[in-house]
């Protein structure tokens, strides 16, 4: 269920990017390659590989962890070298939130045991028949 929160979240926040997209403060790192509309396609992507494993069986839904884990990571990476440029020194409150609020509740989602619901009894032969 947290793959399709997860997914869901990451997808809508990228079609923001390309809906309409915001000042690029602090993002300078990114914006040099190409544009936020451009980078919307991470989040959108990364967000419906981490939907669709919410889909997958018991133990076969780590890449949506991994494709959660992704946008973040990008996203703070940008921030903290936009600090250490001296480019946006509001950033490293910024990068910490993506690190802690995502980064570090996916990784805390994916230690999480899964329980499956044990299949159902077939009928059993009594004693003795």
């Amino acid at each position: 269920m947290i793959l399709l929160i997860l997914g869901i979240g990451k997808t809508s926040w990228g079609t923001s990017f390309l809906v309409d997209p915001p000042e690029a403060t602090g993002l300078h790192l990114l914006t040099r390659f190409c544009g936020l509309q451009h980078w919307a396609w991470l989040w959108i992507v990364c967000g419906i590989v981490t939907a669709g494993s919410a889909f997958a069986r018991i133990g076969r839904d780590r890449w949506g962890f991994y494709a959660a884990l992704v946008p973040p990571t990008v996203w703070a990476t940008a921030y903290l070298a936009a600090v250490l440029t001296g480019d946006y020194s509001r950033g490293l409150w910024v990068a910490v939130w993506y690190l802690t609020s995502h980064v570090g509740v996916i990784l805390w989602a994916a230690t999480v045991p899964e329980f499956s619901v044990p299949p159902v009894p077939r009928g059993r032969k009594s004693e003795g028949a």
